[in-house]
């Protein structure tokens, strides 16, 4: 299975507050703050929604086509990623700006204030589709996670024009869209992904119910943090995944990419909505133990194991043929 994964790439720099940020934020004085936390620890990872579900997926096996736009420092980068199965033969390199930068600092809860400097990501708005279709022999999914808005927008309308089978999955680009670009970027798409919180903003910016979002979409994917995964869909039962158990979770960032990562990967495979929301929890639960969103490694053994703790042999039998020797 041919799939692109669209959106950004950047590098993260993970800090660590030992504290709550709950305690230092007083009700009556949100309009007006002004706070500084001491951390204890930085760390700079290689990060991005798109590199980072398409690192997932190279670890399970595939070779997706990451599709995105960086600055010329992203040679290292690149051969990284190629070395982990992923294909950059479509990324844009900006001539004038970086790489994207994501900072984020995480409290003991888990909780996380981040800024986002786009960099070179808004040339993303400037890749045409078609191209990376050619050059693959055809697509038969595309990803289109968050990156610069117009280039989401601008995917998803050549997907449609084209009769790309895609994805939606606009995480945190919700909260600088509006409602017409939210129903143009869903509108047709085989998947929509979101959490719980981006459910409702989602709902909230379209004016749509959550019935009226399935008269736009195939299925709908929401992750529900510790409660699990949810998928409802046209013509299709409820399905709830919960958790992968025994998980000792450390840092929280691209755990929502890594999910994205399994399922798809599994999807590919040609398992169904339920076994793929498995494979994508695992996946989750890896990112969730490591600091930094590219820090795993999938062990084909040890990965089955996992998943029949966690969903049953079942479950294993049907996925340990499709993971990487």
């Amino acid at each position: 299975m041919k799939i692109a994964v669209t959106g950004s790439i950047a590098t993260d720099h993970l800090m660590h507050f030992p504290g709550r940020f709950a305690e230092s934020l007083i009700a009556d004085q949100l309009h007006k703050v002004s706070l500084s936390f001491l951390v204890d620890d930085l760390v700079v990872r290689r990060g991005g929604v798109a590199s980072n579900i398409s690192f997932g997926m190279g670890q399970l096996g595939l070779n997706p086509i990451l599709v995105g736009a960086v600055g010329a420092d992203f040679a290292d980068y690149r051969s990284w990623l190629e070395r982990h199965g992923v294909d950059c033969g479509s990324v844009h390199v900006s001539q004038v700006a970086h790489t994207a930068r994501f900072v984020c600092t995480t409290d003991d809860d888990l909780n996380q204030i981040a800024s986002f400097y786009a960099g070179a990501m808004a040339e993303a708005r400037n890749i045409e589709l078609a191209p990376v279709a050619a050059r693959a022999g055809g697509l038969d999914l595309v990803l289109i996670s968050a990156n610069d808005p117009a280039a989401m927008i601008r995917h998803s309308q050549e997907c449609r024009a084209r009769g790309y089978t895609f994805a939606a999955d606009p995480s945190q680009q919700l909260a600088r869209m509006e409602g017409a670009d939210v129903m143009t970027l869903i509108e047709g798409a085989d998947f929509l992904l979101t959490n719980d919180y981006e459910r409702s903003m989602l709902e909230g910016k379209s004016g749509l119910t959550g019935d009226q979002v399935l008269e736009n979409v195939k299925v709908r994917v929401t992750t529900l943090g510790k409660d699990g995964v949810e998928i409802t869909g046209r013509g299709i039962e409820r399905i709830h995944v919960p958790v992968a158990r025994d998980v000792i979770p450390d840092d929280p960032t691209g755990v929502g990419d890594g999910f994205r990562a399994g399922f798809f990967a599994a999807i590919s495979w040609g398992l169904g909505l339920e076994r793929s929301a498995q494979v994508g929890s695992l996946v989750a639960a890896l990112v969730l133990e490591t600091v930094g969103p590219q820090e795993y490694e999938i062990k084909a053994e040890e990965f089955a194991k996992r998943i029949a703790d966690s969903y049953g042999d079942g479950a294993a039998a049907e996925i340990r043929p499709h993971l990487p020797a």
